[in-house]
């Protein structure tokens, strides 16, 4: 029986975790372009699910889909596909395609139908699995986070519990690089609960990784501004060959940070930005513009930090999007003040901010105007 993985842009890291994780059963995933028998299985988000639902409807063969959109909908999911994986997928997808395979009719825990589901009654021990195999992915440091952001997937599909690959099994899948990045919630957050730093786990990692250049708290390991110390810097400094620092801001209103459970203040933001300089790194520092407890003056304050932010670093900006699944999903974006759009847009031309701060329905006309 073939087993397929639908390629599409975005899905890589799960493609190269998945197909890990099936390889230790016994199972290879091959990347199609489109479904193909025996079995397809999808990565569903936010971006490709209205396109790929329609596909996974019509398929000519079994069809699985998981990732962040299906967990979160996943009766909405099981509407088109045969089963849906809902949560984490190392220890679930392999065990699913098994019972296929052998016809027994058995579902697995963590496995939606469009007749029933039973939660997973379990997470996955991270050491268990690599991280990639033959499909190279960048390396998963930790999974969930004791947070609790309101605008956040990550703790409603990984749990409010820091889970950590350890030092060892970082290392083996380092050697497959040269550079070598990682995904994590929180990049100086390793080792430890997720409130509390333990810098000297963090160390004793990075001084055994054996790679020639090492990324660390830079874009796919951001971090959050309270854990940017004078600690972690130095061994970023010491270790690492990033000469960014990557964190999020969101919002420049200490009443719009507690209204989403961001968990820090402005003030922390600005510590962060001043410790980055002071230590001749670069702040690059996320903001969301257009939070649905924004009001004007709210908003405002937001862009004053983005434009004092942009002359010692780097601004990275969205317009708030409510994702399934999480607590602000029933929200709707405020609209953008022209105030917002003016300093966001010179900030762009001057090189200082990047990111999609446009409307959902204005970007979507733009890139349809361009072909």
């Amino acid at each position: 029986m073939r087993v397929n993985w639908r390629t599409d842009r975005g899905t890589r890291n799960s493609f190269a975790a998945l197909a890990a994780a099936c390889e230790t059963a016994g199972i290879t995933l091959r990347p199609v372009a489109s479904p193909e028998s025996d079995i397809t299985c999808y990565s569903l988000n936010s971006i490709n699910a209205p396109r790929l639902l329609d596909e996974i409807r019509t398929a000519p063969c079994i069809t699985i889909a998981g990732g962040p959109h299906a967990s979160a909908r996943y009766r909405e999911v099981a509407a088109a596909a045969d089963y849906v994986v809902v949560g984490e997928g190392e220890y679930v997808l392999p065990a699913l395609i098994t019972a296929i395979e052998s016809g027994t009719g058995t579902v697995p825990a963590g496995i939606a139908t469009s007749g029933a589901y039973t939660p997973a009654n379990s997470c996955v021990w991270l050491d268990a699995y690599p991280p990639f195999s033959d499909i190279k992915g960048t390396i998963e440091l930790s999974r969930g986070c004791p947070h609790a952001c309101g605008y956040c997937q990550t703790p409603q599909l990984f749990g409010h519990r820091m889970r950590h690959r350890s030092i060892d099994a970082v290392v083996r899948a380092a050697r497959r690089y040269r550079d070598v990045r990682f995904v994590t919630p929180n990049a100086f957050a390793y080792g430890s609960d997720g409130r509390h730093p333990r810098f000297d786990r963090l160390e004793t990692l990075l001084q055994k990784l054996e790679n020639d250049r090492i990324f660390l708290g830079t874009f796919p390991s951001e971090v959050r501004p309270e854990w940017v110390t004078d600690a972690a810097l130095e061994l970023v400094l010491q270790y690492c060959a990033n000469r960014r620092v990557h964190f999020g801001a969101q919002s420049g209103s200490d009443a719009v940070l507690k209204a989403i459970r961001r968990g820090h203040t402005v003030a922390d933001v600005i510590r962060a930005v001043e410790r980055c300089r002071d230590h001749g790194l670069v702040p690059v520092v996320d903001i969301i513009v257009g939070l649905p407890f924004e009001t004007d003056d709210d908003q405002q304050a937001t862009i004053r930090l983005a434009a004092w932010i942009a002359r010692n670093g780097m601004v990275h900006a969205h317009y708030f999007t409510p994702l399934p699944g999480t607590p602000l999903e029933a929200t709707v974006a405020r609209p953008l003040l022209p105030e917002t759009k003016k300093t966001l847009g010179r900030l762009a031309l001057a090189g200082k901010a990047t990111g999609s701060w446009m409307e959902p329905e204005i970007r979507f006309f733009r890139q349809n105007q361009n072909g």
